[in-house]
């Protein structure tokens, strides 16, 4: 699979350099402004509740609660329940999970809907900022929803990414040539979906944005260094881009490992979850390049959690549905869309006066490191 992103990268240099220079934050051009409210949630109300699942500890939290968004084709049981979701509850951490409609491989406007709600609703249960921890889709679709719902960003304070696609993967460009998982066309680097998550500003003031990649990454490519697709420059927000490289030289962590039992995936995002900003490489020691999995995987059944995790990316990808072209963009991603009004039980306006009681109070509460 290197070998097929390899020449892919040969065969795209058209992408490349659209990567390579990332979009500057000015203008949104024909887009949405950055500070336009955003619309009405078209997915009803039950289906967004019922899709999220959450630790007794959210209600009254010690620390802001974690968001885990799982990749395009996983569920949160097969992408965090052997490993994540074990390391934060030995931890004593609070998260939710959030399922994402056909495994993450439907439209991805829907997708984010999901994010929307689940951060409303966490930041209001809580009375805290959220942190979120997604992998790959994961750790893109959130942007869409920072993109195009302002009201959510005062909601977040750190946003931790395993290999996202922020920019779109060149593999995409050659596989979806015919009929393609709707989620697998709007991930493509030559996407209208990319090209609009990324109008304007990439990231957003007040929000930590640490970017954990592999140069090894045969999945969301080119991903040799921090001009690569996953990586984020533009905007306000604090940007970490940190390949696991820079602390084990020798890793050759592909993006499945990346996302499931990294150990130095791991340290890196809970090195972002314990100290005010984002991640720094020069915390994480060089042992732990030596260890073969992360916190939270139990070595005595890793080979059936980890059949699972590929069992579900297999079934996933041939038997979810596929669409012969690039969902189009919702009205709501232009400057020129009429929107409707905003159902205030939909915007939650509660919400964000709770949250402001605790904001300037966060890291006395939560961070271990401060």
């Amino acid at each position: 699979m290197l070998t097929r992103a390899i020449l892919a990268l040969a065969a795209a240099t058209g992408a490349l350099a659209a990567l390579a220079s990332p979009a500057s934050a000015g203008p949104t051009g024909g887009y949405a402004p950055l500070d336009r409210p955003g619309p009405p949630l078209s997915v009803p109300v039950a289906k967004l509740q019922s899709a999220l699942a959450c630790t007794s500890g959210i209600h009254g939290a010690g620390r802001d609660p974690i968001l885990l968004v799982p990749g395009t084709d996983l569920t949160p049981q097969t992408n965090y329940s052997w490993n994540y979701e074990r390391a934060f509850a030995a931890l004593h951490w609070p998260y939710c999970a959030v399922t994402l409609p056909v495994d993450a491989t439907g439209d991805i406007h829907i997708a984010a809907e999901y994010i929307v709600y689940a951060v409303r609703t966490m930041a209001a249960e809580s009375g805290r900022q959220v942190d979120i921890l997604g992998y790959s889709q994961g750790g893109m679709v959130p942007r869409w929803g920072l993109r195009f719902w302002p009201d959510t960003r005062p909601l977040i304070h750190d946003l931790v990414a395993i290999d996202p696609s922020n920019h779109g993967t060149i593999d995409s460009n050659l596989t979806c040539q015919g009929s393609c998982l709707p989620a697998d066309w709007q991930q493509a680097s030559t996407a209208h979906f990319i090209q609009a998550l990324n109008s304007g500003a990439e990231t957003f003031g007040g929000i930590n944005y640490t970017v954990i990649f592999s140069r090894t990454d045969e999945i969301v490519v080119p991903n040799y260094d921090a001009t690569g697709s996953s990586s984020l420059h533009t905007g306000m927000g604090r940007i970490a881009n940190i390949a696991v490289q820079q602390i084990c030289p020798n890793d050759v962590s592909d993006h499945l490992a990346m996302g499931s039992y990294d150990p130095v995936a791991y340290a890196l995002v809970a090195d972002a979850l314990t100290h005010p900003g984002v991640a720094d490489p020069a915390r994480i020691p060089v042992s732990v390049c030596a260890q073969p999995f992360q916190p939270g995987v139990d070595p005595a059944t890793f080979a059936t959690d980890y059949d699972a995790f590929l069992g579900q990316i297999s079934k996933a990808q041939s038997g979810d549905p596929t669409v012969p072209a690039e969902p189009d963009l919702a009205c709501y991603v232009f400057a020129a869309c009429k929107l409707p009004p905003v159902h205030p039980g939909h915007q939650h306006k509660r919400r964000h006066k709770h949250h402001r009681r605790h904001k300037h109070h966060r890291h006395a509460h939560h961070r271990p490191g401060s």
